[in-house]
């Protein structure tokens, strides 16, 4: 079906101000990095982060008596109490599914819990596990009475989580279940699991012959392993992923499943250099980091599918500006990370192309403006094929949107005023980047920064280079993507065609 609509005069008000204007949509506000970072290139750490590869060789394992004594330290001299250590492992133990189980494919998880502590951390976890998305139960069978597991089920119970019998359980778990946290026993339990608890761990165990059953994570010891060696009889769990806390115990050596995080990121440096631990760094915000080798994948195996609203044309903006408005605005406010991050793709006198990441700057009805140095790769090809595809893609919104058009550069007093209004580091940063060209080595670039920085540290106007400003794209086609189910995804298309003499919007949807 093909909508078309005519532009008998301009959607938006145009102005005869600078596009950078207050009254004009401009980005420079969304700049998170200070200008140090943004000139040395340096990223701002997300909590969203993917934690680090941590070697296994670099990492120290803990025997029964080390781990046992730590946890005296740390909840004698060192001031903590139970209740706060449970709270971190079982942050530590929830992140650490959410970096790999997405909700949207693994949300129904099952966190069997033991009567001691380890059973506690899996409370823990199921709870942040549902603030995070998740749909968890929990099978409980030997409560603890001490009130600070009592608490821990009635902040459960107070978010409808529910609690499931050992009778209730399914016998074949994987028809429920797509994620089974084993928070049964810890590094202190030793001998023969007891009822109902050797049934539970029987189930587990069956369903790894099973082509298509639920991941297993087992918190810090995969019940009914021992502490030291392991699996050492080859009859017990074989968990996917296994979370280690505080440090990894020796058993964590004989783990050979995909995924293994450490978590806890409490450990005073007092008590790692006590017992020599060697242990890694925590990237940015995280409650877990990744350790041991990558998993291998098959990469023709990888694949998400896409649940979102439709895309209908009845429901679209008639103007395709419009439309990019209304879905960036909501990027934005989704909390997206650097929105305004768009593909750029261009093409020199010989077709061969090239793309890259820039930022937008700012749009309205004119177009879509971005800043670079004039002199760099896609400044050279701008200028020998003045045309352009930008791509903007929102992960977590399942979308994504193509814009091309004609390029042209924006007028020297827009330049001008946006180079003003940028961070001052940011400005010598302009001055000091040759950009796309040849430098010896990064300390050419720090070198000359600094000086820089020196020489207008009075606060004086440091100079626009007259190789750096703005392109402008003038959009003559859109096309905005919504990922659906079974890759039946949504796709209009907007293109500017003459109708009738009269410049027109017209609206098509594509086969994805």
């Amino acid at each position: 079906m093909t909508f078309s609509f005519l532009l008998q005069s301009s959607p938006l008000p145009v102005s005869p101000k600078p596009l950078l204007s207050q009254n004009q949509y401009s980005l420079s506000s969304l700049l998170s990095l200070n200008t140090t970072q943004r000139f040395l290139g340096l990223r701002t750490l997300s909590t969203k982060s993917t934690p680090n590869m941590q070697d296994p060789t670099s990492v120290s394992y803990l025997s029964q008596r080390e781990a046992a004594e730590i946890d005296e330290t740390l909840m004698g001299p060192l001031g903590f109490s139970v209740d706060q250590l449970m709270e971190l492992a079982g942050l530590s133990v929830a992140t650490s599914v959410a970096e790999v189980y997405k909700p949207s494919e693994y949300g129904r998880v099952l966190t069997i819990c033991g009567p001691g502590n380890n059973g506690g951390d899996g409370l823990v976890a199921a709870r942040h596990l549902h603030h995070f998305g998740y749909k968890p139960s929990i099978c409980y069978p030997k409560r603890t009475p001490k009130s600070l597991y009592t608490g821990l089920v009635t902040q459960l119970e107070s978010l409808s989580v529910p609690f499931v019998s050992v009778d209730d359980l399914p016998e074949d778990l994987s028809k429920d279940f797509d994620v089974i946290i084993d928070a049964i026993f810890g590094f202190s339990f030793h001998g023969a699991p007891r009822p109902p608890f050797d049934d539970i761990i029987r189930r587990l165990l069956s369903l790894q012959t099973l082509q298509k059953r639920p991941a297993i994570v087992s918190v810090d010891i995969p019940s009914g392993w021992h502490v030291e060696e392991g699996d050492h009889e080859g009859g017990g769990i074989k968990p996917d992923m296994l979370v280690s806390l505080t440090a990894p115990k020796l058993c964590a050596k004989r783990f050979c499943g995909p995924h293994h995080f450490l978590g806890g990121r409490f450990v005073p440096p007092s008590v790692a250099e006590k017992y020599k631990l060697e242990l890694p760094s925590y990237p940015g915000t995280s409650m877990c980091v990744r350790i041991g080798k990558p998993p291998k994948v098959d990469i023709s195996a990888m694949r998400v599918n896409y649940v979102s609203p439709e895309l209908l044309e009845d429901q679209v903006e008639t103007d395709p500006i419009l439309q990019f408005r209304k879905w960036f605005d909501e990027a934005v406010a989704a909390g997206l990370r650097e929105t305004n991050a768009m593909a750029l793709s261009t093409t020199n006198k010989d077709r061969k192309p090239s793309s890259r990441m820039v930022l937008l700057k700012g749009f309205d009805e004119n177009g879509f403006v971005w800043f670079t140095n004039y002199e760099s790769k896609k400044g050279s090809d701008l200028s020998e094929n003045p045309f352009a595809a930008l791509l903007f893609y929102w992960e977590d919104m399942n979308r994504q949107v193509r814009i091309e058009g004609p390029v042209e550069k924006i007028s020297e007093e827009e330049s001008e005023n946006y180079y003003h209004s940028r961070p001052r580091g940011s400005q010598i940063g302009a001055i000091v980047s040759k950009q796309s060209s040849v430098v010896p080595g990064r300390h050419v670039l720090y070198d000359e920064y600094e000086e820089l920085t020196k020489k207008y540290s009075d606060g004086s106007v440091i100079p626009k280079p007259k190789n750096w400003g703005g392109f402008r794209l003038r959009p003559n086609l859109f096309e905005f993507w919504q990922g659906q189910p079974s890759r039946l995804h949504d796709r209009l298309q907007y293109s500017l065609q003459d109708v009738n003499g009269n410049p027109a919007w017209i609206i098509r949807r594509l086969a994805p």
